[in-house]
């Protein structure tokens, strides 16, 4: 009886073993692409995103209202997210004719090293967050499409220098890690019949001390009428209950 044991312990352990074996997966890792050969089913997203705090309600009636809002808080508020969800309404309704997304390629402490492939590819592990949202919105099949055919554009920050951005919804993220200079040349792409949210946490930049423009800049913006600065805080957060309370802490 042991021995009989036994061997069903050792067979189960084996086919556990093999279930459980790791493979690469072909032709490299795609945001939003194809995995192991087979296309990803769409996941139901939701048409019609809701505040879930005040400070939201003040965030998303700033985008709605004004043409520059910058979204200033702590991570887990949805900065990103109701920026993402707002330029893909937009989108939709017809008011603009596409969504420029931007993000400094700069390492939370860590480096990536050398990157193959084309500027998008390099881009893919920095826009991540921004793909996330838009897959969420949109759909992984709707966002492959916008972004072929141009509907959707990744424009590193180091290339939109000279650029006039018209008829466009543009998202800047992670704007805490932007020199002075490089939100100041950002906020002049600012082209006709065009939306520009600029989210950012100046108390997590990666940048060296004092580097960071972000602060800087939103404070010299309050002054100014037809902008919307808005500042988020912890009550914001609506990420797992405790990130609110480590943001405290720490």
């Amino acid at each position: 009886m042991g021995k009989r044991s036994s061997a069903r312990s050792k067979k189960h352990f084996r086919d556990s073993d093999d279930a459980f074996q790791l493979h690469a997966i072909p032709g490299g890792w795609d945001p939003i692409g194809e995995q192991n050969g087979e296309e990803r089913r769409d996941q139901s997203f939701i048409r019609h995103v809701k505040p879930r705090s005040d400070g939201q309600q003040v965030l998303m009636d700033a985008i709605a209202e004004r043409a520059l809002t910058v979204a200033l808080g702590p991570a887990g508020t949805g900065k990103t997210y109701l920026a993402i969800a707002a330029a893909v309404t937009a989108l939709e309704e017809g008011r603009i004719d596409r969504i420029v997304l931007s993000r400094p390629a700069i390492e939370a402490g860590e480096t990536l090293g050398y990157l193959p492939g084309t500027m998008e590819e390099k881009m893919s592990p920095y826009l991540r967050p921004l793909y996330d949202a838009l897959s969420d919105r949109m759909g992984g099949k709707r966002l492959r499409s916008a972004m072929q055919d141009g509907t959707i554009e990744i424009a590193p920050i180091a290339y939109m220098r000279g650029r006039t951005l018209n008829n466009a919804f543009v998202v800047i993220d992670e704007a805490q890690n932007c020199t002075y200079g490089q939100i100041k040349m950002l906020l002049t792409r600012l082209g006709w019949h065009s939306t520009m949210v600029i989210t950012g946490d100046p108390d997590q930049s990666d940048l060296l001390p004092g580097v960071s423009g972000l602060a800087d800049i939103a404070a010299k913006l309050e002054t100014v009428a037809d902008i919307a600065v808005v500042r988020l805080s912890k009550q914001d957060v609506v990420r797992h209950p405790l990130v609110a309370c480590m943001l405290a802490a720490l």
